[in-house]
């Protein structure tokens, strides 16, 4: 299963998403992290220093298209795959144990596994977009295949900012962060208002709680898709200070809560129909914007018709 962690700068959302990861690790599960935040800060609450990071996705954006698009004839080159490319016949699926990025893209934390997409360089100043980073995630998705008991877990940028491309579409549950302010669930009514149109499910998760008058806040506000909230935490504040930490610290409404989260999630149907179709709609609408100029191709002819998302069923070839 792919959960995503939105909301509004400041909210929360990377250490939340951390520790959600770190929960899923500990019930059993197989978990990817990444970091697909411009503040790239999920390695730190992690507990990881920076010279222990990954190689970042952003900074090798040709190889992992030259691996991903495998012997798709479709694909003529990895300057022909843009972040919406779709996978065919041919491409290179993968998995979460997948070598090419368990090797130098991937470090072990807290029992899961660590990718990020990268900051800014030097030379991207004033020069690039973020969004070409952040496609080295859309890619990795389009083209993985999750079973179940395995989660990837992606701090993504804030506010709506990931409704730039269609990467806000391949998650199968997203998240949404939200203090018991007017700014956290202004971004909550944005985000819920772009998404209306792609059968997005959203849960609402409150975060630094302090009393009911909270509670009832976010309820007023955001209704039903208030799925659970965390209260103000000591031991989550000492993790963010960089002091000793461990799932069993939490007080136990907050690990509850954690609990709450993963089985919401493991009660989300895998929809890979949906999946499919709407990775080759935003594909198409790409190529028409922007993708068929910027690579001097007509990229429509990227859509393998007769290729299927998701598992190849038993006793089908491969």
């Amino acid at each position: 299963m792919r959960v995503a962690f939105v909301g509004k700068g400041g909210s929360g959302k990377t250490t939340l998403s951390s520790l959600f990861a770190r929960f899923a690790a500990v019930e059993g599960g197989a978990v990817v992290a990444i970091d697909a935040d411009i503040n790239q800060h999920l390695g730190l609450v992690l507990g990881l220093e920076h010279d222990r990071l990954p190689e970042p996705l952003g900074g090798h954006l040709t190889e992992i298209k030259d691996y991903l698009r495998g012997d798709n004839p479709r694909i003529h080159s990895a300057a022909a795959m843009v972040k919406t490319t779709p996978p065919g016949r041919g491409s290179r699926l993968v998995r979460l144990d997948d070598p090419f990025f368990q090797g130098g893209f991937c470090v072990r934390a807290e029992g899961l596994s660590l990718m990020v997409t990268g900051p800014f360089a030097e030379e991207d100043l004033g020069v690039a977009c973020y969004h070409s980073k952040v496609g080295a995630v859309e890619l990795y998705l389009n083209h993985l295949v999750d079973g179940p008991g395995e989660y990837v877990v992606v701090d993504m940028t804030a506010g709506a900012d990931s409704f730039a491309s269609g990467l806000f579409t391949r998650f199968d549950l997203t998240f949404l962060v939200a203090e018991p302010t007017r700014q956290g669930v202004g971004v909550y009514r944005q985000y819920r208002e772009y998404a209306a149109d792609y059968d997005v499910p959203i849960a609402v998760i409150g975060n630094k709680v302090q009393d009911e008058g909270d509670v009832a806040f976010l309820r007023d506000h955001v209704g039903d898709d208030l799925l659970v909230w965390l209260e103000h935490s000591p031991a989550v504040r000492a993790m963010e200070q960089g002091r000793p930490f461990t799932l069993g610290d939490l007080e136990p409404a907050n690990r509850e809560a954690l609990a709450t989260m993963l089985r919401r999630l493991d009660d989300q149907p895998k929809d890979w129909e949906k999946f499919g179709r709407q990775a080759v709609e935003f594909h198409l609408r790409n190529a028409e914007a922007w993708a068929n100029r910027a690579t001097g191709e007509d990229l429509r002819a990227q859509v393998d018709p007769d290729f299927t998302f998701g598992p190849v069923p038993a006793g089908s070839p491969a």
